[in-house]
This record gives C-alpha cells, sequence and structure tokens, in this order.
C-alpha cells in the first residue's frame, strides 16, 4: 500500500481511475485497531463513541455572474464576503477543521487514550485545499497516519458530495462513495483508506424504499465498508415494525429488494435526534455511565452510547466542545466507563466471541408494512402498487428514507433541483454507456460537476439562493456532458 495517488489531476480532485487499487486497499480483513488498542475490554461497565461531521458545499460563487462563476468551496466564499450571513464565523469553522490534530496529541502526550470519529465530506476536504488551508489538512494527516495517534482516531466514509441516499440516483451513490475513498487515498494514502471500515451517511439518510435501500447497502459492501452509522428513528425492528429495544448493542441492517434479493451489514445506532449539545457536552459519556454489561450472542459485553453532530456549527460545538472534550477523556481514563470508535468496539466483540449473525435484524422505517402484502420477489411493479395502496390509506406513509430528523423531506418541494439533477445524471449514464472510462480527462471533468451538483445543501436550505446554486451546477454538468 506504498503507492501514491496524486491528490489532483489537470486541476480537479482525484475521483476516479484507481478502482482496482482502491478495491485492494479496502479489502482486507485484519483487524485495524485491535493491535493498538490498549483497551481492557473485559473491565469495561460501558463505553461511548462520539463523531464529529465536517462539510462545506462547493458552489459557483467564484465572480460575479453565477453562469460563469469559479466553483469554490463556502467557507472561501464566507471569508471573502464578510458582508453575508454568519460570514463572521468563517475563521472559527476553518479552526474547527483542524483542532483534533491538535487535541489529540495533546491528551495522548497527557498519558491518556482519547477517542474520537470523523466524517469530512469529499467537498470540504477539496474546498480547504482551494483556498490554501494547507495547515489544516497538515494537522490531520498525523491522525491518519502515524501510529501513535490514529489508534485514537477513527476515519469514516462518506459521500464525497454529501448527498443523501434517498434521494440520489442509485449508480450516482455508488460514484460519491468511490469518489470519496479515492480522495481520502490521495491525500492521507492507501494504507490510511485500508483502515476506514464504517460509513456514515450524509444527514443520516437512510432509503427506506425497498430497491433503492437494498442498491444502498449492496453499494457499501461492494465498496468494502463493514458497518454504517444509523439514526435510531430510521429503522425498524424486522419481527414487529416496532422500534430499536437494545440501541447501544450492534445490530444488522437488512435490505430485500421487490425481486427477492437480500443485502445486510453490520450497523451502529446513533441514539436521539439531531442536537449538536449532545456531543458538545459529551453526553454520550453520561449515558452510558449509567449502562451496564448487556448479554449478545451468550457474551457479556459494555454496551456503546453511540452520537454524531456538526463538528463546527453552533455556538455549543465551538465554544462548549473543547473544554467538555478535554474534560471528559480526562475523567473517563478514571472510569469503567471508556471511550471507544465504532470498527475498535467491533474487533473488540469478535475476539470476546461474538459473531454478527447475533446481532438483532433491522430494517428501515415502514418497510414492515409493504412486506405484510408484498410476496417475495413480485417485482418492481407489484412494489409500487403496494406502496400507492398505503399510501392512499394513510397519508402518513412515505417512502422518502428516514434520517436524523422527521421534519424535512429530501424530496417533497425540490422537483425544480431533483429534475435538473436527474436529467444530468441521465445524460453522464448515457455518455459512460457509449465509451467514457474513468481514466479519461473527459469523464473526470463531468463526474466533478455531476457530484457536486448533488449537494444537499440545495434542497437543507429551502428555496431561493441554495436551489438555484443547484439548478446552475446540473447545467454546468449537462454542458460539460453535451460539448466534451
Amino acid at each position: 500500500m506504498s503507492e501514491l495517488l496524486h491528490e489532483t489531476i489537470d486541476g480537479l480532485p482525484n475521483l476516479c481511475g484507481s478502482e482496482d487499487k482502491i478495491a485492494r486497499a479496502m479489502a482486507s480483513d485484519a483487524p485495524v485497531f485491535m493491535p493498538e488498542s490498549g483497551i481492557d475490554f473485559a473491565r469495561l461497565h460501558s463505553a461511548f463513541a462520539n463523531a464529529l461531521h465536517m462539510h462545506q458545499p462547493l458552489i459557483p460563487a467564484g465572480g460575479g455572474d453565477p453562469r460563469t462563476a469559479g466553483i469554490i468551496g463556502n467557507l472561501q466564499h464566507m471569508m471573502e464576503h464578510p458582508e453575508i450571513p454568519d460570514a463572521h464565523n468563517a475563521t472559527v469553522f476553518k479552526w474547527c477543521y483542524g483542532r483534533m490534530g491538535e487535541f489529540i496529541p495533546q491528551l495522548v502526550r497527557e498519558g491518556l487514550q482519547p477517542r474520537i470519529m470523523l466524517d469530512y465530506s469529499g467537498t470540504l476536504l477539496h474546498g480547504l485545499r482551494q483556498m490554501g488551508a494547507d495547515d489544516v489538512i497538515d494537522r490531520l494527516k498525523p491522525l491518519a497516519q502515524d501510529p501513535i495517534y490514529r489508534r485514537c482516531v477513527e476515519w469514516l466514509g462518506t459521500t464525497w458530495g454529501h448527498a443523501v441516499a434517498p434521494s440520489t440516483p442509485v449508480q450516482d451513490f455508488r460514484l460519491h462513495v468511490r469518489a470519496w475513498q479515492h480522495h481520502f487515498a490521495a491525500i492521507f494514502g492507501l494504507e490510511a483508506l485500508g483502515r476506514v471500515r464504517g460509513f456514515s451517511p450524509a444527514e443520516m439518510a437512510l432509503p427506506n424504499h425497498p430497491d433503492v435501500c437494498y442498491e444502498f447497502v449492496r453499494t457499501l459492501v461492494d465498496s468494502g465498508y463493514r458497518w454504517v452509522l444509523l439514526q435510531e428513528h430510521s429503522v425498524e425492528r424486522i419481527e414487529d415494525g416496532s422500534p430499536v429495544k437494545k440501541p447501544h448493542l450492534p445490530h444488522r441492517l437488512v435490505a430485500r429488494n421487490s425481486r427477492g434479493q437480500t443485502a445486510s451489514i453490520v450497523a451502529l445506532i446513533k441514539t436521539q435526534g439531531s442536537d449538536n449539545k449532545l456531543v458538545a457536552q459529551m453526553q454520550p459519556y453520561h449515558e452510558a455511565k449509567g449502562l451496564s454489561r448487556l448479554e449478545l450472542g451468550g457474551v457479556s459485553v459494555p454496551p456503546l452510547v453511540t452520537q454524531i453532530g456538526d463538528g463546527e456549527n453552533g455556538g455549543v460545538m465551538m465554544n462548549e466542545f473543547p473544554p467538555m472534550f478535554l474534560r471528559t477523556m480526562h475523567d473517563a481514563a478514571r472510569s469503567p466507563t471508556q471511550p471507544m470508535n465504532g470498527t475498535e468496539y467491533l474487533e473488540h466483540l469478535a475476539t470476546a466471541g461474538v459473531k454478527e449473525d447475533a446481532f438483532p435484524a433491522v430494517q428501515p422505517i415502514l418497510q414492515k408494512r409493504i412486506w405484510d402484502r408484498l410476496k417475495d420477489g413480485a417485482g418492481p411493479q407489484r412494489l409500487e402498487e403496494v406502496i400507492k395502496e398505503l399510501r392512499k390509506e394513510d397519508k402518513r406513509f412515505h417512502m422518502e428514507g428516514g434520517s436524523w430528523t422527521s421534519n424535512i423531506s429530501w424530496v417533497k418541494g425540490y422537483d425544480n433541483v431533483l429534475g435538473p439533477m436527474e436529467s444530468a445524471s441521465a445524460l453522464f449514464a448515457k455518455r459512460v454507456q457509449g465509451g467514457m472510462t474513468t481514466s479519461d480527462p473527459r469523464y473526470r471533468k463531468a463526474l466533478f460537476h455531476l457530484l457536486v451538483s448533488q449537494t444537499s445543501c440545495y434542497r437543507y436550505w429551502g428555496q431561493g439562493t441554495w436551489t438555484e446554486y443547484g439548478r446552475e451546477l446540473c447545467r454546468r454538468a449537462e454542458e460539460v456532458l453535451k460539448h466534451e
């Protein structure tokens, strides 16, 4: 794994062309955290895992005319335009993106065993490079490469362009997953990529349409991921469709499609809704301290409280998180409740003799109602008929996915963005079928524009400037595909 990938090619981030190298890096089944863990798993009462999500979109704002403006990072735009809302936070955001590169070495020097999981979108990493924030990347590199620090930090895979799975064409979702792996390996190395075993979906969005969820899980498994982080409210127990009963134990996400095919992957359950205060104030530690060991597969194991929040967004993350994180790592050092990362926890379970088939099975929300009336292998047409029947009977029934919140749809009301996105996606697929390969410069340029256009921000913030950004990026993607 000593091979190096170029971080940029023809002025664009490295998003494709080294599929074989990426697959080899992700293929190893050897434990990556267990040999360096240093945690006495047998003595723990409980454990906790915190993840920080970091993201900034790329936007067509590098100039006056939106149709010709350069595509730059939103953070750069904030710094160049102090008059826009929230721009005063830009320098703090930048510090937040690199500060774990300060905190982890500090705690290690103090003789502690800190833990954190990191989820960085590809658009953020590219935007940082583009604006010259090399110091941020340089602070992060030891966390992925240095054996002293890498045991403390777990990098989570995600979609390169922060695309949400329920409303991203399934073939493009796979492109996002592979593009992130390319880009991460190009920055931090193939060996570092080989340690990336968990996947963090953008916005915690899990498709609940059976055929879409099946492709979601199959993409993760095909791409070498071993587990996925899910929001507890986005899944249900397979047996009876009820909520998860023991969210602090690992589960298996089982995805069935209308043709009778099944795919599964281990899932760690993020509890409660989306509230950055939970992470900023290290709530998982305090919750975990009130728990005790549980039985799983006939083995007594410590439960794991898992939480994720924005790593930079809001006053609590900017101001309260640093002292609380440092203090908690000191407090936990003397406690039977220890910080652990997701893969580390799963590797300890395996060493203790717990098999994955002992993990309780879950499926996306509302699917039991489908399977109660859809025969196995009935096919896509019958599936759509069943969905229409259920919608007619219950207006609350939907196939728009589940995420960290139930009050935002990633589909409804966004036809003016989703239409152009699907059009660009179809044109890209057509050009690929026409013979464009992943090492072709035309493919790279078209892929970059396509992935940038599918960032969730163009829907999250509602109608207005952000949806116009999304439409413009879709237009550019099509323009590249039509003229290349």
